[in-house]
């Protein structure tokens, strides 16, 4: 069934109406910089991105009493114009949950009670001291711009331990390597405004009509108005991204390599490649051995015959996919009066050869020349709200530093200690632990070489999250020399096993940037107080920082002996902020993003002065100052007729070539089979992935009792003929099994998703019945990201000794 944009606003209406009637009122009034009067005098409005995935709409939020009352979609963003998903008109209910956390808590005699904040802090500040080199940090792409900035500087700065990932590592850093491997730089050369312009939009195993609803819903629009817009679904499931395609093209799991081979192997064999285009800013990498992110360098003859092999025949053996969908696909891209868009997510990011994957697609639109104008991109999705702003431009994390800088090169550490005020050699160039290589670590004993004693958690819940939960989490929380920090705003999982639990503010409880999926920057003010005694996860490691400078400990001290962190106020002295009661006497996020933002260039990320950010609903850098003092965004990367960095005249310039010349890079990767896959024990497929109504772990959502009550608990998705063999019946409940555990879970047969025969499906929200205790903890080589999304499992019927 079509939904155009008039029903996605519908939808919309409904959620809104379902907000007001839970003490939300959707406004109608725009608030603007500063915000316009609202029709009612007594609620006052403002801007904010929303809390939830990384698309980046902007809300408009009222408050009134020191509580957020009303949310209203921001018809001045570019982004969602006016438009907001589900989870978006309810984010206001999600700071009001009755069990938010208020109080730092200590594990005492295996129960947590409540202590003091200066006790909490000299705590962490004695897990520091006694083992600085086995102290980490893991964060997540919720973390504010000045949060990742802060944590950063205290570890890579400070501890000089590098022991700092994101969970992003967990779900984009595959789309990083990718970047890297082709353009030498991180993040997508187009944006949103390629929705408006393609004739064709190709899903490459993601699902944004539930996930990325708002970005989904600009194509739908398009159709409503009379466009025509192509749609092109390849995934190993139908959803309801599949309902609006005008091809659904399902491939076999882990074999969407192939895929993508058969569409470089048409285009040469056809001759329909973009000759012009390739030959003057394009060269050709194969993996090399011992394998490397960028490869061996080879010619257009020897990258021609390995991807000979690729036939349309060949591929269909190999994905399943029919032959004439290879050919379809191959066709289209070879034309020249279209522009083509490919999306993608999870799907191909969650991957053990998902930097392989990242880099065929971005090969797929040079190759062709489907690049660099209005509507012709290739561009990955985030699904968190500062995965790219945080995760990847602060550089949080393990290998990188500010601005897309590596702690391993020796001119980047230097700059990063000039603008720090660190004695030389402070910062370590030996990169830290991956997020899978912490967790080991941390769970493995001091004495088989654990050398991880204490991890802090912040804004996100690896209890739930981390794959192979038995070998990354349990272990850890078991070993009585370990200990667990979480700063977080609801009981999860992981505060549930967490030694010391720090109570945090959330969204606009505090000041806060985040950087969405388009490259595009955003700032918030604080508008309401956070509840009892929750702090700022800025002040917390900043607070923390502090306790160990007053004790003299030498790290976090800069060269001239002074605090690593400094506040200057008005007169010239310093502020301190890390007093709770002087926390808000200037705005620390300002003077984070001043100092953060001298960063910006080297990689040309250029960013605004915060103040410009104040003033706009986001800009997407790199933003450059104009002679008239005002300051211009970029919307297309690469492309001279939009990037002040292409040298003037050039109609395309990849300043940042992996081969130092200009030069963009199309990569063979072949096929490879999956490190597990069905057998006799074990012969189903198992998927795992997220629902329209909660996000990620839910820890927040399932406090929103519309959309609890929508999406209550997880469920197994199976095929109706594999539930036939095995006497299920829709709603019962029934046994997965893996190698690593298993988990009981209610049967959906033709639900909102459908997967084929030999596959299931899982969402991972549900804190209950944990679907990460099951997965695979095997990575991509590069990314070190794991793969989630595919792995043998069986069915059993409670009671039964069948299964299947």
């Amino acid at each position: 069934m079509e939904i155009d944009r008039r029903n996605f606003v519908k939808l919309s209406a409904m959620a809104a109406a379902t907000a007001a009637a839970h003490g939300l009122k959707p406004g109608d009034a725009r608030a603007s910089n500063p915000p316009s009067p609202s029709p009612r005098a007594d609620v006052s409005w403002d801007k904010a991105p929303c809390r939830f995935c990384g698309t980046g709409c902007h809300v408009q939020v009222g408050t009134k009493e020191g509580r957020v009352v009303a949310i209203a979609g921001d018809p001045e963003a570019d982004v969602n114009r006016g438009l907001l998903c589900v989870k978006g008109y309810h984010v206001g209910l999600a700071l009001y949950g009755k069990d938010r956390l208020t109080q730092p808590l200590l594990k005492k005699n295996g129960k947590q009670v409540p202590i003091s904040w200066d006790e909490a802090l000299d705590i962490v500040a004695d897990r520091v001291e006694a083992d600085p080199k086995g102290f980490a940090i893991y964060g997540s792409g919720q973390w504010t711009i000045p949060e990742g900035y802060a944590a950063q500087k205290f570890i890579k700065g400070g501890l000089a331990n590098n022991h700092i990932d994101p969970n992003a590592r967990l779900c984009m850093a595959s789309a990083v390597t990718g970047f890297l491997a082709t353009y030498g730089v991180d993040e997508p050369a187009g944006c949103y405004d390629d929705l408006d312009h393609c004739d064709v939009l190709i899903n490459w195993g993601n699902n944004p009509a539930e996930m990325h609803p708002v970005l989904f819903s600009r194509v739908i629009d398009r159709r409503s108005r009379g466009e025509k817009i192509q749609i092109i679904d390849i995934s190993t499931r139908r959803t309801r991204s599949t309902a609006h395609a005008q091809h659904y093209l399902e491939f076999k799991p882990h074999t969407d390599l192939a895929v993508a081979n058969g569409i470089l192997h048409l285009l040469i064999a056809n001759g329909t490649w973009d000759r012009e285009f390739v030959e003057q800013h394009c060269a050709f990498k194969a993996d090399s051995d011992p394998p490397g992110l960028h490869g061996k360098t080879i010619s257009f003859e020897e990258f021609k015959q390995a991807i000979a092999e690729y036939t349309p025949a060949r591929v269909e053996e190999i994905s399943g996919v029919p032959a004439k969908d290879i050919r379809m696909l191959g066709d289209l891209f070879g034309r020249r009066d279209i522009r083509i868009t490919s999306l993608w997510c999870m799907g191909m990011n969650q991957h053990t050869r998902g930097t392989a994957m990242n880099t065929l697609v971005h090969g797929i639109h040079l190759l062709s020349g489907h690049f660099g104008q209005p509507g012709d991109a290739p561009t990955s999705l985030t699904g968190q709200p500062s995965a790219c702003g945080t995760a990847r431009e602060v550089g949080t994390l393990a290998h990188l530093l500010p601005g897309g800088r590596l702690v391993a090169k020796d001119p980047h550490r230097k700059e990063a200690e000039e603008i720090w005020n660190l004695p030389e050699g402070r910062i370590n160039k030996k990169p830290g632990y991956h997020t899978v290589k912490m967790w080991e670590q941390w769970c493995k004993p001091a004495a088989e070489g654990g050398d991880i004693s204490t991890i802090w958690v912040q804004v996100t819940n690896p209890g739930q999250t981390l794959p192979n939960r038995h070998k990354l989490f349990d272990p850890g929380v078991a070993d009585e020399d370990k200990f667990l920090i979480v700063s977080d705003v609801y009981p999860t999982p992981t505060t549930r096993d967490a030694d010391l639990v720090l109570p945090s503010a959330m969204w606009v409880e505090k000041n806060g940037m985040f950087g969405n999926s388009e490259r595009r920057t955003q700032q918030w003010f604080k508008m309401v107080d956070p509840p009892g005694q929750a702090r700022d996860d800025v002040w917390q490691t900043i607070a923390v920082a502090r306790r160990l400078f007053d004790r003299g400990f030498e790290p976090m001290k800069d060269k001239d002996g002074g605090f690593l962190f400094r506040f200057p106020g008005k007169n010239g002295g310093e502020v301190p902020v890390w007093q709770w009661s002087r926390w808000r006497d200037i705005n620390v996020d300002r003077v984070l993003f001043e100092e953060y933002r001298q960063f910006s260039t080297l990689k040309h990320k250029d960013l605004a002065p915060y103040d410009v950010y104040v003033k706009a609903r986001g800009l997407r850098w790199p933003v450059v100052e104009q002679e008239d003092g005002t300051w211009r965004e970029t919307r297309f990367r690469f492309s001279g007729f939009d990037d002040p960095y292409v040298a003037k005249g050039e109609e395309y310039d990849f300043y940042h070539s992996p081969t130092k010349d200009g030069r963009a890079q199309i990569w063979f990767r072949p096929y490879e089979a999956p490190p597990e896959a069905p057998d006799e024990d074990y012969p189903l497929w198992l998927c795992t992935g997220r629902v329209l109504e909660h996000w990620h772990t839910a820890s927040m959502t399932m406090r929103v009792e519309p959309l609890r009550r929508a999406m209550p608990n997880a469920y197994v998705e199976m095929h109706r003929d594999d539930a036939r063999a095995l006497s299920i019946q829709d709603g019962e409940v029934v046994r997965i099994e893996t190698r690593r555990g298993d988990i009981e879970l209610p049967v959906w047969i033709d639900g909102r998703g459908s997967p084929p025969r030999g596959t299931v499906f899982v969402p991972f929200f549900d804190e209950g019945r944990l679907i990460n205790d099951l997965t695979l903890d095997a990575h991509d080589p590069f990314s070190k990201q794991p793969d989630f999304k595919k792995c043998a499992a069986r069915v059993k019927r409670i009671g039964a000794s069948g299964h299947a």
